[in-house]
Protein backbone atom coordinates (compact mmCIF):
# COMPACT_ATOMS: atom_id res chain seq x y z
CA UNK A 1 0.00 0.00 0.00
CA UNK A 2 1.24 3.47 -0.87
CA UNK A 3 0.55 6.09 1.80
CA UNK A 4 0.93 9.86 1.72
CA UNK A 5 2.14 11.24 5.05
CA UNK A 6 1.66 14.87 6.01
CA UNK A 7 4.75 15.88 7.95
CA UNK A 8 4.67 17.81 11.21
CA UNK A 9 5.93 21.20 12.32
CA UNK A 10 9.57 20.21 11.73
CA UNK A 11 9.38 18.16 8.51
CA UNK A 12 12.99 16.94 8.65
CA UNK A 13 12.29 15.19 11.97
CA UNK A 14 9.11 13.61 10.61
CA UNK A 15 10.95 12.44 7.52
CA UNK A 16 13.76 10.93 9.60
CA UNK A 17 11.16 9.12 11.72
CA UNK A 18 9.50 7.61 8.64
CA UNK A 19 12.85 6.50 7.24
CA UNK A 20 13.92 4.86 10.51
CA UNK A 21 10.54 3.20 10.97
CA UNK A 22 9.88 1.92 7.44
CA UNK A 23 13.32 1.93 5.75
CA UNK A 24 14.77 4.52 3.38
CA UNK A 25 13.92 2.46 0.29
CA UNK A 26 10.22 2.65 1.16
CA UNK A 27 10.11 6.41 1.74
CA UNK A 28 10.00 9.06 -0.99
CA UNK A 29 10.09 12.80 -0.43
CA UNK A 30 7.02 14.13 -2.23
CA UNK A 31 7.07 17.80 -1.24
CA UNK A 32 8.29 20.11 1.51
CA UNK A 33 5.43 18.95 3.73
CA UNK A 34 4.70 15.40 2.58
CA UNK A 35 6.31 12.04 1.90
CA UNK A 36 5.05 8.77 0.47
CA UNK A 37 5.59 5.46 2.24
CA UNK A 38 5.24 2.00 0.74
CA UNK A 39 4.00 -0.17 3.59
CA UNK A 40 1.13 -2.30 4.81
CA UNK A 41 1.94 -1.41 8.43
CA UNK A 42 0.99 2.27 8.52
CA UNK A 43 -0.65 3.24 11.81
CA UNK A 44 -0.61 6.94 12.63
CA UNK A 45 -1.03 6.23 16.35
CA UNK A 46 2.49 4.75 16.36
CA UNK A 47 4.11 7.86 14.83
CA UNK A 48 5.00 11.05 16.67
CA UNK A 49 5.88 13.37 13.80
CA UNK A 50 3.19 12.67 11.19
CA UNK A 51 -0.06 14.63 11.50
CA UNK A 52 -2.13 12.82 8.84
CA UNK A 53 -1.82 9.81 6.57
CA UNK A 54 -3.85 8.67 3.61
CA UNK A 55 -4.04 5.76 1.19
CA UNK A 56 -3.04 7.02 -2.24
CA UNK A 57 -5.80 6.45 -4.79
CA UNK A 58 -4.20 8.25 -7.73
CA UNK A 59 -1.11 10.21 -8.67
CA UNK A 60 -1.86 12.60 -11.51
CA UNK A 61 -0.07 15.15 -13.63
CA UNK A 62 -0.17 18.57 -12.02
CA UNK A 63 -3.31 20.44 -13.07
CA UNK A 64 -5.24 23.52 -11.96
CA UNK A 65 -7.75 23.16 -9.18
CA UNK A 66 -10.85 23.57 -11.36
CA UNK A 67 -9.94 20.49 -13.38
CA UNK A 68 -8.99 18.44 -10.32
CA UNK A 69 -12.19 19.53 -8.62
CA UNK A 70 -14.34 18.26 -11.49
CA UNK A 71 -12.45 14.95 -11.52
CA UNK A 72 -12.90 14.52 -7.76
CA UNK A 73 -16.64 15.22 -7.91
CA UNK A 74 -17.15 12.80 -10.83
CA UNK A 75 -15.10 10.03 -9.26
CA UNK A 76 -16.49 10.21 -5.74
CA UNK A 77 -20.08 10.72 -6.81
CA UNK A 78 -19.75 7.11 -7.97
CA UNK A 79 -17.50 5.84 -5.16
CA UNK A 80 -19.67 7.23 -2.33
CA UNK A 81 -22.98 6.21 -3.87
CA UNK A 82 -24.88 4.24 -1.26
CA UNK A 83 -26.88 4.51 1.94
CA UNK A 84 -26.25 6.00 5.35
CA UNK A 85 -25.09 9.45 6.35
CA UNK A 86 -21.60 10.43 5.16
CA UNK A 87 -19.35 12.91 6.95
CA UNK A 88 -16.99 14.40 4.36
CA UNK A 89 -13.95 16.65 4.54
CA UNK A 90 -11.58 17.84 1.83
CA UNK A 91 -8.00 19.03 2.41
CA UNK A 92 -5.54 20.49 -0.06
CA UNK A 93 -1.81 20.63 0.71
CA UNK A 94 1.03 22.29 -1.17
CA UNK A 95 -1.12 24.75 -3.09
CA UNK A 96 -2.73 27.95 -1.86
CA UNK A 97 -6.27 27.15 -2.93
CA UNK A 98 -8.80 29.51 -1.31
CA UNK A 99 -10.89 27.77 1.34
CA UNK A 100 -14.09 28.78 -0.45
CA UNK A 101 -12.93 26.95 -3.60
CA UNK A 102 -12.22 23.76 -1.65
CA UNK A 103 -15.59 24.14 0.06
CA UNK A 104 -17.27 24.62 -3.30
CA UNK A 105 -15.88 21.26 -4.45
CA UNK A 106 -17.29 19.63 -1.33
CA UNK A 107 -20.68 21.23 -1.88
CA UNK A 108 -20.77 20.05 -5.51
CA UNK A 109 -20.02 16.49 -4.38
CA UNK A 110 -22.62 16.78 -1.61
CA UNK A 111 -25.29 17.90 -4.07
CA UNK A 112 -24.44 15.10 -6.50
CA UNK A 113 -24.75 12.50 -3.75
CA UNK A 114 -27.95 14.09 -2.43
CA UNK A 115 -29.56 13.57 -5.84
CA UNK A 116 -28.70 9.89 -5.46
CA UNK A 117 -30.37 9.76 -2.07
CA UNK A 118 -27.34 9.92 0.20
CA UNK A 119 -27.17 12.35 3.10
CA UNK A 120 -23.83 14.18 3.52
CA UNK A 121 -22.48 16.43 6.28
CA UNK A 122 -19.66 18.55 4.88
CA UNK A 123 -16.95 19.61 7.35
CA UNK A 124 -16.30 23.34 6.71
CA UNK A 125 -12.86 24.56 5.67
CA UNK A 126 -11.13 27.49 7.38
CA UNK A 127 -8.19 27.07 5.00
CA UNK A 128 -7.11 24.85 2.12
CA UNK A 129 -6.60 21.94 4.55
CA UNK A 130 -8.60 20.91 7.58
CA UNK A 131 -6.60 21.21 10.78
CA UNK A 132 -5.36 18.08 12.51
CA UNK A 133 -7.73 18.85 15.39
CA UNK A 134 -10.74 19.20 13.07
CA UNK A 135 -9.95 15.93 11.29
CA UNK A 136 -9.36 14.13 14.58
CA UNK A 137 -12.46 15.39 16.38
CA UNK A 138 -14.64 14.51 13.39
CA UNK A 139 -13.00 11.05 13.28
CA UNK A 140 -12.28 11.47 9.58
CA UNK A 141 -10.59 8.50 7.98
CA UNK A 142 -11.51 6.09 10.77
CA UNK A 143 -14.59 4.51 9.15
CA UNK A 144 -16.28 4.15 5.78
CA UNK A 145 -18.82 6.86 6.57
CA UNK A 146 -16.32 9.46 7.87
CA UNK A 147 -14.07 10.35 4.96
CA UNK A 148 -11.40 12.96 4.31
CA UNK A 149 -10.14 13.39 0.77
CA UNK A 150 -6.55 14.63 0.72
CA UNK A 151 -5.18 16.39 -2.35
CA UNK A 152 -1.44 16.89 -2.08
CA UNK A 153 0.51 18.94 -4.65
CA UNK A 154 4.11 18.05 -5.40
CA UNK A 155 6.52 19.78 -7.80
CA UNK A 156 5.31 17.78 -10.82
CA UNK A 157 2.39 15.60 -9.74
CA UNK A 158 -0.66 15.66 -7.52
CA UNK A 159 -1.69 12.86 -5.17
CA UNK A 160 -5.30 12.12 -4.33
CA UNK A 161 -5.63 10.06 -1.15
CA UNK A 162 -8.26 8.88 1.28
CA UNK A 163 -7.38 9.62 4.90
CA UNK A 164 -6.41 6.83 7.30
CA UNK A 165 -6.71 9.14 10.29
CA UNK A 166 -5.12 12.16 11.91
CA UNK A 167 -2.77 12.35 14.88
CA UNK A 168 -4.71 11.37 18.00
CA UNK A 169 -4.17 14.58 19.94
CA UNK A 170 -6.77 13.57 22.54
CA UNK A 171 -4.90 10.38 23.49
CA UNK A 172 -1.54 12.19 23.49
CA UNK A 173 -2.91 14.91 25.78
CA UNK A 174 -4.43 12.30 28.10
CA UNK A 175 -1.10 10.48 28.38
CA UNK A 176 0.64 13.77 29.07
CA UNK A 177 -1.77 15.63 31.36
CA UNK A 178 -3.73 12.68 32.75
CA UNK A 179 -0.80 10.84 34.31
CA UNK A 180 -0.97 10.79 38.10
CA UNK A 181 2.63 12.02 38.54
CA UNK A 182 4.15 14.97 36.70
CA UNK A 183 7.04 17.29 37.52
CA UNK A 184 7.58 20.47 35.51
CA UNK A 185 10.89 21.16 37.27
CA UNK A 186 12.65 18.18 35.65
CA UNK A 187 11.24 19.05 32.23
CA UNK A 188 8.20 17.85 30.36
CA UNK A 189 9.11 15.57 27.48
CA UNK A 190 6.09 15.59 25.13
CA UNK A 191 4.72 12.07 24.51
CA UNK A 192 4.78 12.62 20.73
CA UNK A 193 8.50 13.49 20.91
CA UNK A 194 9.16 10.39 23.02
CA UNK A 195 7.27 8.33 20.45
CA UNK A 196 9.26 9.93 17.65
CA UNK A 197 12.54 9.19 19.44
CA UNK A 198 11.66 5.51 19.84
CA UNK A 199 11.01 5.31 16.10
CA UNK A 200 14.14 7.33 15.32
CA UNK A 201 16.26 4.76 17.14
CA UNK A 202 15.33 2.23 14.44
CA UNK A 203 14.35 -0.49 16.91
CA UNK A 204 10.90 -0.83 15.33
CA UNK A 205 12.29 -1.60 11.90
CA UNK A 206 15.06 -3.76 13.32
CA UNK A 207 12.68 -5.86 15.42
CA UNK A 208 9.68 -5.94 13.05
CA UNK A 209 8.02 -3.53 15.45
CA UNK A 210 4.49 -3.95 14.12
CA UNK A 211 4.26 -7.48 15.51
CA UNK A 212 6.07 -6.85 18.81
CA UNK A 213 2.83 -6.39 20.69
CA UNK A 214 1.63 -9.86 19.62
CA UNK A 215 4.66 -11.64 21.07
CA UNK A 216 4.97 -13.02 24.61
CA UNK A 217 6.83 -10.65 26.93
CA UNK A 218 9.86 -12.95 27.03
CA UNK A 219 10.32 -12.46 23.27
CA UNK A 220 9.95 -8.69 23.13
CA UNK A 221 12.93 -6.31 22.78
CA UNK A 222 13.80 -4.20 25.82
CA UNK A 223 14.20 -0.43 25.58
CA UNK A 224 16.35 1.23 28.25
CA UNK A 225 15.91 4.83 29.41
CA UNK A 226 18.74 5.68 31.85
CA UNK A 227 17.22 9.15 32.61
CA UNK A 228 13.62 8.01 32.89
CA UNK A 229 12.24 10.93 34.93
CA UNK A 230 8.47 10.55 35.12
CA UNK A 231 8.53 7.72 32.58
CA UNK A 232 7.33 9.32 29.32
CA UNK A 233 9.69 7.30 27.09
CA UNK A 234 8.85 4.16 29.05
CA UNK A 235 5.11 4.64 28.64
CA UNK A 236 5.31 5.25 24.88
CA UNK A 237 7.63 2.28 24.38
CA UNK A 238 5.33 0.06 26.46
CA UNK A 239 2.33 1.09 24.35
CA UNK A 240 4.25 0.07 21.23
CA UNK A 241 4.71 -3.39 22.77
CA UNK A 242 8.31 -3.20 23.97
CA UNK A 243 9.55 -4.31 27.37
CA UNK A 244 10.82 -1.25 29.23
CA UNK A 245 13.64 -0.63 31.68
CA UNK A 246 14.14 2.74 33.34
CA UNK A 247 16.61 4.15 35.81
CA UNK A 248 16.96 7.56 37.39
CA UNK A 249 19.25 9.16 39.94
CA UNK A 250 16.31 10.51 41.98
CA UNK A 251 14.22 8.08 44.01
CA UNK A 252 11.30 10.48 43.58
CA UNK A 253 11.47 10.05 39.79
CA UNK A 254 11.66 6.28 40.15
CA UNK A 255 8.49 6.38 42.27
CA UNK A 256 6.81 8.69 39.73
CA UNK A 257 7.68 6.39 36.81
CA UNK A 258 6.39 3.35 38.66
CA UNK A 259 3.12 5.10 39.51
CA UNK A 260 2.63 6.31 35.94
CA UNK A 261 3.31 2.89 34.45
CA UNK A 262 0.93 1.26 36.93
CA UNK A 263 -1.70 3.79 35.82
CA UNK A 264 -0.98 2.96 32.18
CA UNK A 265 -1.22 -0.80 32.78
CA UNK A 266 -4.78 -0.40 34.08
CA UNK A 267 -5.80 1.10 30.72
CA UNK A 268 -3.57 -0.86 28.32
CA UNK A 269 -1.92 -4.29 28.28
CA UNK A 270 1.86 -3.79 28.49
CA UNK A 271 4.91 -6.05 28.67
CA UNK A 272 7.63 -6.34 31.28
CA UNK A 273 8.47 -3.20 33.30
CA UNK A 274 11.59 -2.62 35.38
CA UNK A 275 12.32 0.71 37.08
CA UNK A 276 15.11 1.26 39.60
CA UNK A 277 17.29 3.95 41.09
CA UNK A 278 20.66 4.46 39.45
CA UNK A 279 23.13 7.17 38.48
CA UNK A 280 23.56 7.00 34.70
CA UNK A 281 27.28 7.76 34.89
CA UNK A 282 28.04 4.65 36.96
CA UNK A 283 25.00 2.37 37.14
CA UNK A 284 25.30 -1.27 36.07
CA UNK A 285 22.23 -2.14 34.02
CA UNK A 286 20.81 -5.60 33.69
CA UNK A 287 20.66 -7.29 30.33
CA UNK A 288 19.19 -7.51 27.77
CA UNK A 289 19.38 -3.98 26.39
CA UNK A 290 18.08 -3.98 22.82
CA UNK A 291 17.84 -0.21 22.35
CA UNK A 292 18.50 2.96 24.34
CA UNK A 293 16.12 5.91 24.10
CA UNK A 294 16.50 8.80 26.52
CA UNK A 295 16.41 12.49 27.12
CA UNK A 296 19.69 13.05 28.97
CA UNK A 297 20.36 15.83 31.46
CA UNK A 298 19.47 19.15 29.79
CA UNK A 299 20.92 21.44 32.42
CA UNK A 300 19.37 24.53 33.92
CA UNK A 301 16.19 25.79 32.22
CA UNK A 302 16.28 29.31 30.79
CA UNK A 303 13.43 31.65 29.90
CA UNK A 304 15.81 33.94 27.98
CA UNK A 305 19.23 33.41 26.39
CA UNK A 306 21.82 33.42 29.20
CA UNK A 307 24.98 35.50 29.33
CA UNK A 308 28.00 33.77 27.72
CA UNK A 309 29.70 33.01 31.02
CA UNK A 310 26.53 31.53 32.48
CA UNK A 311 25.96 29.37 29.39
CA UNK A 312 29.56 28.21 29.48
CA UNK A 313 29.21 27.13 33.11
CA UNK A 314 26.01 25.17 32.44
CA UNK A 315 27.46 23.65 29.30
CA UNK A 316 30.53 22.35 31.18
CA UNK A 317 28.32 20.63 33.77
CA UNK A 318 26.13 18.99 31.13
CA UNK A 319 29.18 18.05 29.08
CA UNK A 320 30.67 16.16 32.02
CA UNK A 321 27.48 14.25 32.82
CA UNK A 322 26.69 13.30 29.21
CA UNK A 323 30.28 12.23 28.47
CA UNK A 324 30.54 10.04 31.57
CA UNK A 325 27.12 8.54 30.79
CA UNK A 326 28.13 7.69 27.22
CA UNK A 327 31.32 6.05 28.47
CA UNK A 328 29.42 3.97 31.01
CA UNK A 329 26.74 2.98 28.51
CA UNK A 330 29.22 1.96 25.81
CA UNK A 331 30.83 -0.49 28.20
CA UNK A 332 27.50 -2.27 28.71
CA UNK A 333 25.86 -2.39 25.28
CA UNK A 334 26.53 -4.75 22.40
CA UNK A 335 27.74 -3.67 18.95
CA UNK A 336 24.80 -2.75 16.77
CA UNK A 337 22.58 -1.57 19.63
CA UNK A 338 20.49 1.36 18.34
CA UNK A 339 20.18 4.61 20.30
CA UNK A 340 18.25 7.86 20.13
CA UNK A 341 19.40 10.36 22.70
CA UNK A 342 18.23 13.92 23.27
CA UNK A 343 20.95 16.28 24.46
CA UNK A 344 20.67 20.05 24.94
CA UNK A 345 21.44 22.68 22.32
CA UNK A 346 21.02 26.30 23.37
CA UNK A 347 19.40 28.91 21.08
CA UNK A 348 20.48 32.51 21.17
CA UNK A 349 18.34 35.54 20.28
CA UNK A 350 19.27 35.15 16.59
CA UNK A 351 18.23 31.49 16.51
CA UNK A 352 21.80 30.13 16.43
CA UNK A 353 22.62 26.99 18.38
CA UNK A 354 25.41 26.18 20.82
CA UNK A 355 26.03 22.41 20.80
CA UNK A 356 27.81 20.08 23.18
CA UNK A 357 31.44 19.42 22.28
CA UNK A 358 31.09 15.70 23.07
CA UNK A 359 29.11 15.30 19.85
CA UNK A 360 32.40 15.57 17.96
CA UNK A 361 33.90 12.77 20.09
CA UNK A 362 31.18 10.14 19.70
CA UNK A 363 33.29 7.74 17.62
CA UNK A 364 36.09 7.73 20.17
CA UNK A 365 33.50 6.88 22.82
CA UNK A 366 32.32 3.82 20.90
CA UNK A 367 29.42 5.13 18.81
CA UNK A 368 28.70 5.88 15.18
CA UNK A 369 25.96 7.88 13.53
CA UNK A 370 23.18 5.92 11.88
CA UNK A 371 23.04 6.83 8.20
CA UNK A 372 19.92 8.57 6.91
CA UNK A 373 19.25 9.06 3.23
CA UNK A 374 16.67 11.82 3.23
CA UNK A 375 17.95 14.18 5.95
CA UNK A 376 21.20 15.08 7.66
CA UNK A 377 21.26 12.92 10.79
CA UNK A 378 23.74 15.27 12.48
CA UNK A 379 21.49 18.32 12.39
CA UNK A 380 18.20 17.13 13.89
CA UNK A 381 17.11 19.56 16.59
CA UNK A 382 13.66 19.66 18.18
CA UNK A 383 12.64 23.10 19.43
CA UNK A 384 9.89 25.65 19.66
CA UNK A 385 10.41 29.30 18.81
CA UNK A 386 10.02 30.42 22.43
CA UNK A 387 12.51 27.87 23.80
CA UNK A 388 16.12 28.56 24.72
CA UNK A 389 17.01 24.97 25.58
CA UNK A 390 16.38 22.83 22.51
CA UNK A 391 16.92 19.10 22.11
CA UNK A 392 19.46 17.79 19.63
CA UNK A 393 18.57 14.23 18.67
CA UNK A 394 21.50 11.83 18.32
CA UNK A 395 20.68 8.72 16.28
CA UNK A 396 23.54 6.38 17.05
CA UNK A 397 24.63 2.77 16.92
CA UNK A 398 27.07 1.13 19.31
CA UNK A 399 30.22 0.31 17.29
Amino acid sequence: MNVISILGRQPELSLAELEQRFGSANVRVFSDSAATVETDLFDITTLGGVVKGGKIIAELEKADWSRLSRDIVQRYARTFKGEGKLTLGISVYGQDIPAREVQRTGLALKQSLKKQGRSVRLVPNDGPALSTATSHHNKLGLSDNKVELMVVYGPKTVVVAESMGAQNITALAARDQGRPKRDAFVGMLPPKLALMMINLSGIGQKSRGADVVTRPSSDRPTILDPFCGTGVVLQEAALLGFNVYGTDLAEKMVDYSKANLEWLAVKHPIGTVRVEAGDAIEHQWQQPIDAVVAETYLGQPFSAPPAPDKLDKVKRIVEHIVTKFLENLAAQTKPGTPHCLAVPAWRDAQGRFTHLSVIKKLESLGYEWQDLEHVDAKSLVYFREDQVVARQLLILTRK
